[in-house]
């Protein structure tokens, strides 16, 4: 390894994206999301959870296919906010009122260790460990992120992991 390449995986962070989508095609959305985080900048892919189907909670409209993946990044959080959005965007995301049915939603989870508190990102998400399709497909991808005790309060929550 050059010191070129020693340098860059040294910055590079572990990040959990949560996908999720209810409006059109969904499963063909998120499969097009997730190739798109692939190809971030100074990012790989390192695992994508299966799709699970999802009743809508504090939301409306149409059952949510949901995903989460796992990059390793060398992008600031907010610059990963930045290319989230723009993703979303691509795929038709609009922000009519909170928890208005979606094209495409992609929310950062975790980034590395780091606590973030600001008005546009809040890392460790703050609504995370209320949520069954969130926490069930990160604890496939990376059990070590999620706690048993979590998974036991969100058992009542409907969701159903879709076939390959």
């Amino acid at each position: 390894m050059n010191a070129k390449s020693e340098r860059a995986a040294r910055d590079e962070v572990s990040a959990w994206i949560a996908l999720g989508a209810n409006l059109g095609d969904a499963a063909a959305t998120l499969k097009s999301a997730i190739a798109a985080i692939a190809r971030l900048p100074l990012s790989r892919m390192v695992r994508a959870s299966s799709l699970y189907r999802s009743a809508p909670l504090d939301a409306s409209g149409p059952d949510f296919i949901n995903a989460v993946v796992e990059i390793s990044t060398g992008l600031t959080a907010p610059d990963l906010l930045d290319a989230l959005q723009t993703i979303e965007a691509a795929a038709g995301r609009q922000r009519a009122y909170r928890n208005a049915p979606r094209t495409l939603d992609l929310d950062l989870l975790l980034y590395g260790d780091a606590r973030i508190e600001s008005e546009r990102l809040c890392v460790p998400h703050p609504r995370m460990a209320q949520r069954a399709f969130v926490l069930l497909p990160l604890a496939q991808i990376a059990p070590q992120q999620v706690d048993a005790a979590l998974l036991q309060q969100v058992a009542h929550q409907v969701i159903e992991r879709l076939p390959s």
